[in-house]
């Protein structure tokens, strides 16, 4: 086996990830004004530790295979401040763990065999991996960086296909809908992503790839 050691293995980031209190004003300036579709949405309900809140990960693709990420947490309050600047930054130091967590890099690499060899360096280094999981179509390692950053380094498990761009538009077209309303929840949003679906699965044949018949 050809040795890993000393090589440059990442390329480039797989995303970065932000948190948002107004995930309406964030795709209309994604993907209305600078035309970055999103490709990828994960509703997570009932998710990590007690108290934490159901949120939902939306991701915008920035060209070259990069992506751009948020979380939208349901249910959380926005701090009230007169002053400019993001999210994370503007709030006080009550910010709940879960929130801070979720600003993030993460770094992409080809396969198990680079991953490891990262995951090895990391864990004979000052900063070892503190958690290695499989989430939907990633595996990924994660560690803090030396100013308390989270670093993500993540392979793909598969390829993303067709089915998960619309998957992804019909949850963010819900999405908009229940914050709309004024009263978001995870179960709101489920309920009208199942409407779209029933209203929308008839144009479906004319978006995903035909698939020849073999004899």
């Amino acid at each position: 086996m050809t040795s890993l050691s000393g090589q440059h293995l990442v390329k480039g980031v797989d995303h970065t990830a932000f948190p948002t209190f107004d995930p309406a004003g964030t795709v209309r300036f994604y993907r209305d004004v600078l035309g970055f579709p999103i490709v990828h949405s994960i509703c997570a309900a009932g998710w990590g530790p007690e108290k934490h809140p159901d949120f939902i990960h939306f991701f915008f693709d920035i060209g070259n295979d990069d992506r751009m990420a948020f979380f939208y947490y349901f249910g959380l309050e926005q701090p009230q401040t007169g002053s400019r600047g993001d999210a994370y930054a503007r709030f006080d130091d009550s910010a709940p763990e879960f929130f801070i967590g979720s600003r993030h890099l993460a770094l992409h690499v080809e396969s198990e065999e680079a991953l490891n060899e990262y995951q090895r360096r990391l864990d004979e280094s000052e900063w070892p991996t503190e958690m290695r999981v499989q989430h939907e179509t990633i595996e990924s390692i994660y560690t803090h960086d030396p100013n308390g950053y989270i670093l993500e380094i993540t392979r793909a498990l598969r390829p993303v296909v067709p089915q998960e761009d619309i998957d992804a538009e019909l949850t963010i077209d819900a999405l908009l809908e229940v914050v709309s309303d004024g009263i978001p929840s995870m179960d709101a949003l489920l309920t009208y992503k199942a409407k779209l679906i029933v209203e929308r699965s008839a144009d479906w044949d004319n978006l995903l790839p035909q698939h020849e018949e073999t004899i």
